[in-house]
């Protein structure tokens, strides 16, 4: 499995399996623990999710596909803004820690930016890294501006990932974002690398895939994984996804693939607000 180092030294795969929309219905709960697991057995360590996934429910997927093989798993969850507050944020990551049932998060993020300072979130995380509740922290859906005061706070320094909206259709986070982010160590992870599903009917994605005999998935996927420290969270609640996720790491775009890919998905040009999804 590829890896990346974080700036705090942690070991993090480039290709993980996230978990929206898992715990929503207990008739796919199953199918959801037997993805998890299968992916656990190829190696895909990295799970991502929050506690506004399935308002938990994602979480407490995550606990039975982990059960008594937790050393297997990179865990990475997230805390709602309106729970960030000194105290919020804590309670947040025990409540988190008790669906998971574990005693340690890898990785421990701010979903989105909220109205509560960010230096009061920051000393939260300090304050769980410090207990030994979360390895690890960082932030999520941030734009260079938000970068920037967080980077300048106590603790901001300690921000090791921005988890961020980025794909073929969404690449402007290339223009400023990206860039800043390399030049201090910090990783980028890559949410929705098929625009949920809105890439897969692309005729030169197709093209290419029919070329290769793969999937347009794992075209995009593959396109992700050849930038530079971006880690691929994909959505992995069904095993025939899980494979062709994991296929994607063994996917090589040549030159002239990726020159296509640039014609039909020009990289940015200017500075373009980030976008959520």
């Amino acid at each position: 499995m590829q890896t990346l180092k974080l700036r705090s030294g942690q070991t993090i795969p480039v290709l993980g399996m996230g978990t929206w929309q898992m715990g929503e219905n207990r008739r796919d709960r199953a199918a959801e623990i037997a993805a998890l697991q299968h992916g656990l057995d190829l190696g895909l360590s990295l799970i991502d999710t929050a506690e506004m996934y399935g308002e938990g429910g994602a979480e407490e997927v995550i606990a039975q596909a982990i059960a008594n093989r937790r050393s297997d798993a990179f865990l990475v969850s997230k805390v709602y803004p309106h729970n960030a507050s000194k105290r919020g944020a804590i309670a947040a990551c025990d409540r988190s820690l008790k669906r998971l049932k574990t005693d340690y998060l890898d990785l421990y993020l701010l979903h989105w930016r909220g109205s509560i300072p960010l230096a009061e979130t920051l000393d939260a995380f300090h304050t769980l890294q410090e207990a030994g509740k979360i390895r690890s922290y960082g932030v999520s859906n941030f734009d260079i501006d938000d970068m920037e005061e967080a980077s300048s706070l106590n603790g901001g320094n300690a921000i090791v990932i921005n988890q961020v909206l980025y794909n073929l259709m969404r690449r402007g986070i290339e223009w400023d974002l990206l860039p800043w982010c390399q030049q201090r160590q910090i990783s980028v992870m890559a949410y929705s690398p098929i625009e949920q599903g809105r890439l897969l009917n692309h005729q030169t994605l197709q093209k290419i895939a029919h070329a290769r005999s793969v999937t347009v998935a794992q075209v995009a996927i593959s396109w992700l994984l050849h930038q530079n420290n971006i880690i691929v969270i994909p959505k992995s609640s069904r095993i025939e996804h899980i494979n062709q996720n994991y296929a994607a790491l063994e996917l090589n775009l040549s030159t002239e693939e990726l020159a296509l890919l640039d014609e039909a998905f020009p990289p940015p040009t200017h500075s373009v607000p980030l976008q959520m999804l």
